[in-house]
């Protein structure tokens, strides 16, 4: 482990050719007759500091004479640390391990945080039969556990941010490692292990952490992939809002509500821009009943300039930026406009504003459509959603109280696609063989399912599985384990991310969408149904495990939703040998059972409206 702290070329130029020669000859300096010393002294001293650097380390038994010179013609030169620790390289390599430890301590007297001199002073003593002194040495070049456990977080947050996702899962394990109590290090870590297919993901081995704690704080995006059950989904979220959202002071909205000719309906998200649930929501915006309510719009959403972001803000009847208000004041901005029912687009999503929420600005507060599971926020009084995503005995598992939307929970955007041409060529895709896809984030992909889906490709000859590229980790641990269960990497195809056109449109290149559980496909399956491909879903007990259940049921394909994972694998391969049945499947698609179903906006939008003419005060 010994290393320069100055790399340097092996030879640099200068006019001291008789040193080389002198350091070349036999005894080295040694043997340099007295006469000749001042001479001696006068060149060493007259090196540069990278000079002498390069000499201690081509001539070892000459360092400590050269180096003894050269610091004594430069008493407090910046650069003396670094000749000592050269110095004690060169001593070491000689096997003067004695020696090489007094340079390496001068070293560190100059620069006590030379950690590298710190390191190979440890082997220096180590060398000479002193282990302990060895260990004393390390463990104070260590920095504080304290200190390490907040490095690595830190480390291993900006990783994450730059896409670095298995180097930002080792620093975080690094941090969780000092201290296992540390919620929200472990709730990024168990979602970089979803994201990058690192499984087990609640790997207690890994990181020390026990299972219980795993899971309590997975996060609430992971425990929608993980956990089929609304309770479990519930204690996550609870523990979430627990740590990041205190109650507020007061309640603002009166609890008998207001007396207004029109309901004023305040939606409050930080995806106003070109985010899904924009996708989803802005046509329902535009459709409203101007002459039965009034459409508030709180917007903490980036400006990013995209034509939907432009769309969204036009529907509004009056548009509020609230981003760079506190949720205090965006909360009394709320009260003072004294909107009836204030509906939260975000859930426990990135950037939500449960803070604003928790001021209870309005008599009634709803969640929808961002987040697809309980979000135990005591001043929500409803979660919106369908009586086939929540049947009505699983409500007391909820929190808030399900609101059933009549029909489909889902709002959809009708107007028309503009979709480039597209070929399987072109996207890698076999002409003749039979294609399944998937092109949900790999989060929701879980070792059950992807265990499935190698299962029906195998069982499909010259089929082939098409999955989103969702990074380079993830890709390459499927990979492997497509490759562990014998089936030829060819037969696994990435798909690149591409704009929402691209994207849709190739949907239709695919014969059959096998979706993930117990996290459904939520905008992708609605997006593949609108496409013309049929999709196949295991049907669970959690919202988020049967939206698209609630989907099919919305196109007329409800016995496309099974409720076992043999089922699933048996009616997927089946599919794929019946070519007539699959060619019944396509012409019920290619109709208009998405147009007339969850592609009705209008319809939808009236259906919404009476739901929240149900609750309000």
């Amino acid at each position: 482990m010994n290393m320069a702290v100055f790399p340097v070329p092996l030879a640099l130029p200068g006019d001291d050719s008789w040193l080389e020669a002198r350091l070349a000859a036999p005894g080295g300096l040694a043997a340099v007759p007295p006469g000749q010393m001042p001479r001696l002294a006068r060149t060493v001293g007259a090196l540069p500091g990278l000079r002498l650097i390069d000499l201690l380390g081509r001539h070892p038994a000459s360092a400590a004479s050269l180096a003894q010179i050269w610091l004594g013609a430069h008493p407090g030169a910046p650069e003396s640390f670094a000749v000592w620790f050269n110095l004690g390289v060169a001593l070491l390599q000689a096997k003067d391990a004695a020696g090489a430890a007094i340079a390496y301590g001068n070293a560190l007297l100059l620069k006590p945080d030379l950690h590298e001199a710190s390191i190979n002073l440890g082997l220096a003593l180590e060398a000479q039969g002193k282990p302990a002194e060895a260990l004393a040495t390390w463990r104070r070049a260590l920095p504080a556990e304290e200190v390490r456990r907040v490095l690595h977080m830190h480390l291993g947050r900006r990783l994450e941010e730059d896409g670095e996702l298995e180097q930002a899962a080792a620093e975080l394990r690094a941090s969780l490692l000092i201290d296992p109590d540390q919620p929200d290090v472990i709730q990024h870590f168990v979602h970089l292990r979803q994201r990058t297919a690192a499984w087990p993901v609640l790997d207690t081995m890994s990181c020390l952490v026990p299972e219980g704690e795993l899971r309590r704080h997975a996060g609430p995006l992971g425990a929608l992939a993980l956990f089929d059950d609304p309770a479990a989904q519930a204690e996550v979220g609870a523990a979430w809002i627990a740590r990041k959202v205190p109650p507020a002071p007061e309640r603002l909205a009166p609890a008998e509500g207001y007396r207004h000719a029109r309901i004023r309906v305040g939606y409050l998200s930080s995806d106003f821009c070109r985010h899904a649930m924009s996708f989803l929501i802005a046509e329902v915006l535009e459709r409203h009943d101007r002459a039965g309510f009034e459409v508030f719009g709180y917007d903490a959403s980036p400006e990013d300039g995209s034509e939907l972001r432009a769309r969204v803000l036009a529907a509004f009847d009056h548009h509020v930026p609230i981003g760079a208000l506190s949720d205090e004041a965006a909360a009394r901005r709320i009260r003072a406009d004294e909107i009836d029912i204030l509906v939260d687009l975000n859930g426990l999503t990135r950037g939500a504003r449960l803070g604003v929420l928790r001021w209870k600005s309005a008599p009634v507060q709803a969640t929808y459509l961002g987040y697809i599971g309980p979000v135990p926020l005591p001043e929500l009084d409803w979660l919106l959603c369908d009586r086939i995503a929540i049947p009505e005995e699983m409500d007391a598992a909820y929190s808030p109280a399900p609101l059933a939307i009549e029909g489909c929970y889902q709002a959809n955007d009708s107007r028309p696609l503009e979709l480039p041409a597209v070929t399987r060529a072109e996207e890698g895709l076999p002409e003749g063989g039979f294609v399944f896809c998937c092109h949900s984030h790999h989060y929701k992909v879980t070792p059950e399912m992807f265990g499935a889906w190698m299962r029906i490709v195998r069982d499909v000859p010259r089929s082939v599985l098409w999955l989103v590229d969702d990074g380079a980790a993830s890709r390459r641990n499927l990979l492997a384990r497509w490759q562990a269960a014998g089936l030829g990497a060819e037969r696994l195809v990435f798909a690149p991310r591409v704009d929402p056109a691209r994207y849709r449109a190739r949907l239709a290149l695919a014969d059959l969408f096998l979706d993930t559980a117990p996290y459904n496909a939520g905008t992708i399956a609605s997006d593949a149904l609108r496409m013309g491909l049929p999709l196949l879903t295991l049907r669970g007990r959690a919202f988020a495990g049967r939206m698209a259940t609630s989907l099919l049921h919305a196109v007329g394909l409800p016995e496309m939703a099974v409720a076992e994972l043999e089922g699933y694998v048996a009616k997927a391969v089946a599919l794929a040998k019946d070519p007539a049945g699959m060619a019944g499947l396509k012409a019920h698609l290619a109709g208009d059972a998405w147009a007339t179903t969850l592609g009705d906006a209008e319809g939808f939008t009236r259906r919404l409206e009476a739901a929240y003419r149900k609750v309000v005060k």
